[in-house]
């Protein structure tokens, strides 16, 4: 329930001016470059070679492998086939548009970058929160720290600036593979940025890392709707984990009541968010307040319910808790979803982190939330000494909230709650891990990707469906400067010979094991062609965006199978942190399923599935236990057979 603005003496805090247009847009041209780089990753502007395009004739191969295995009829495969060819013929005009590409990538340091930044993020409009968003939820406060939720945020707040300080230093070292490293430059949009609502239907992120250090340093917490600026960074030195708890206690001592929910304007669409964030930075007081959340370092959310199930952790992670009775959001009402790094507490002292997807990605997130969740593990680490001057006492920050924003909070709360309601979900843990998988000479990815295409087509066969679409499994092409992504094409002839043989009466355990492994070896042989920037996706999206107005689109893109190809029915991907109990994002299209997975545990994989609520969404996960039992019997019988 909103509280009515009179309720509250609202703080005329001495505000710095503001310039509108730094809040409200147009988007700055060069709003990327104007983030400050990393000291110690400088360097690989020039080490890291860029990303390329490939060839012209080895994509089209490609494409045409993808789409065997997902064609409807022999028919439907030829016509598309057909389609492939003359795009790619010497006449068609897929050659000028790979021209023009190699062009573009002449000319730019990397010639996806704008592309997938505004297509693929900023200039969704829909909800963050759900379709984007992602979110890792934290194993318990180690047994020798304070068990209160204070603690548990101090401890998150001084371990998170703790990683800030050794970035911004130069010592965090580059994520790296035998192969050599990984391009480190999205996390300098880690700390102390936002994402900004465009009013002319593209977002972007400010970055205030290079301004005075003064000005930085600070955290957003915010407990019952009301947000506080505390100073985390004094004279240099991070706040001990003591001093830090004090600061946080006083903000939960000192917030009893429910403020108005501005935060969960940020959940909006993101053209209503963009207007009412105009209307909220026209007053210089609420502009200031922007301009204080948006240098944070980061944020973090002292939410009042208590999640204990799996699923519980999940969802008010994801998009905060519900009222039913009301068609509420109040969770969302807590948050600042436009924020890279928010970190969640709950009463009860579980904790986990949301993330903003739109310029980095989950990856380097994972890393630094798995160093803070390290460290606080460890009795050695240094948790501070609290100086003989106390720091400044947190300051509130209160918006002032006039009829129109109210209007527009209960507006956006209840589409948050039609968002939130309207999502399924689903949590399961093998009795088996990596462990047993490595000792069957498997690929842990390969096992868990087989698993779920298993799975999937005994769905399908259950309910009389047919195959509508592709699955995508995320690939880093970090070993490129400003490598982000790209998709590999799970789906193939092999995993759909294996698939087809499991539920085959007629087929050996040989047999079977021996079309899973040609499944395997095809999944590997996809992911490492991905990771290098030779995928189908990203190319095919370049080509396409490369046509000049009035250009006809060529008929291929038009094509029923190569569409279906790219509908991604079960979107896939895996991270692994041995302290993320759960972690999960949305699926990407009505029909379809999101599938977060973990390999890494020795004794379980880790399955997480979400999806529209009209969705059989554990039905899903029910087959894909069976199907994680079914292929461990079918190496495990074996070993068995052979002692």
């Amino acid at each position: 329930m909103l509280a009515r603005r009179s309720l509250f003496t609202v703080r005329q805090r001495p505000f710095r001016k503001i310039h509108m247009s730094s809040l409200t847009g147009p988007r700055p041209v060069d709003w990327k470059a104007a983030a400050p780089p990393i000291s110690n990753f400088s360097p690989q502007h020039t080490s890291l070679p860029r990303l390329p395009v490939p060839n012209l004739t080895a994509t089209l191969e490609r494409l045409k492998t993808s789409l065997l295995p997902l064609a409807h009829s022999e028919t439907e495969f030829t016509d598309a086939v057909r389609k492939i060819d003359a795009f790619g013929s010497h006449v068609g005009l897929g050659n000028l548009l790979q021209s023009r590409l190699l062009q573009r990538a002449n000319e730019r340091e990397h010639w996806l970058e704008e592309w997938w930044d505004n297509l693929g993020y900023l200039g969704y409009r829909d909800s963050v929160v759900v379709n984007v968003s992602y979110y890792y939820g934290f194993d318990g406060q180690p047994a020798h720290l304070p068990q209160s939720p204070a603690a548990r945020a101090a401890g998150l707040a001084r371990g998170a600036l703790t990683f800030r300080q050794k970035l911004l230093s130069g010592q965090v070292s580059p994520d790296s593979t035998k192969e050599g490293q990984f391009c480190m430059d999205t996390y300098r949009w880690m700390f102390d940025c936002c994402r900004i609502p465009g009013l002319q239907g593209l977002d972007w992120s400010v970055s205030h890392a290079g301004a005075k250090v003064d000005e930085l340093g600070h955290i957003i917490i915010v407990r019952r709707n009301r947000f506080w600026k505390l100073k985390g960074i004094v004279n240099g030195r991070v706040l001990s984990m003591t001093e830090l708890e004090k600061q946080i206690q006083h903000i939960y001592d000192s917030t009893t009541e429910e403020y108005p929910g501005v935060g969960v304007l940020t959940a909006s669409n993101r053209d209503v968010w963009a207007k009412d964030h105009a209307h909220l930075a026209a007053n210089p007081h609420n502009a200031s307040i922007l301009y204080t959340i948006h240098s944070s370092a980061f944020l973090i959310s002292l939410d009042t319910d208590m999640p204990t199930s799996p699923i519980d952790h999940s969802r008010s992670l994801w998009h905060g808790s519900l009222s039913p009775s009301t068609s509420d959001a109040p969770g969302l009402k807590n948050r600042w979803v436009d924020k890279p790094v928010e970190f969640v507490v709950f009463d009860n002292a579980n904790a986990g982190l949301m993330g903003e997807h739109s310029v980095m990605d989950g990856t380097p997130t994972a890393r630094m939330c798995d160093e803070v969740l390290d460290w606080l593990a460890d009795p050695d680490f240094d948790l501070g000494v609290p100086s003989a001057t106390p720091p400044p006492t947190p300051e509130p920050l209160d918006f002032v909230v006039d009829a129109t924003t109210r209007s527009a909070i209960d507006k956006a709360s209840k589409a948050a709650y039609e968002l939130a309601d309207s999502q399924a979900m689903s949590y399961h843990l093998t009795s088996y891990g990596k462990a047993a998988i490595k000792a069957f000479g498997v690929s842990p990815d390969s096992w868990a990707q087989m698993i779920i295409q298993l799975a999937y087509a005994r769905f399908l066969r259950a309910r009389g469906l047919n195959r509508e679409g592709g699955t995508y499994e995320a690939a880093t092409t970090r070993r490129y400067w400003k490598g982000r992504t790209e998709t590999i094409r799970v789906v193939t002839s092999q995993s759909d010979a294996f698939v087809s043989a499991m539920d085959d009466p007629h087929v050996s355990r040989e047999d079977r094991q021996q079309l899973f492994n040609a499944a395997g070896k095809a999944h590997i042989a996809l992911a490492k062609t991905a990771g290098t920037g030779e995928g189908v996706d990203r190319h095919m999206l370049g080509l396409k965006l490369c046509l000049k107005e009035g250009e006809a689109v060529p008929e291929l893109y038009n094509d029923l199978l190569y569409k279906r190809s790219g509908n991604w029915v079960l979107s896939t991907s895996a991270v692994f942190s041995d302290h993320f109990p759960v972690y999960g994002w949305g699926e990407v299209v009505p029909e379809g399923f999101g599938v977060a997975y973990m390999t890494g545990y020795d004794d379980r994989l880790q399955y997480t599935i979400t999806s529209r609520r009209e969705m059989p969404n554990q039905e899903f996960m029910d087959e894909i236990a069976r199907a994680a039992v079914d292929l461990y019997d079918l190496y495990a019988g074996q070993r068995k057979a052979m002692l």
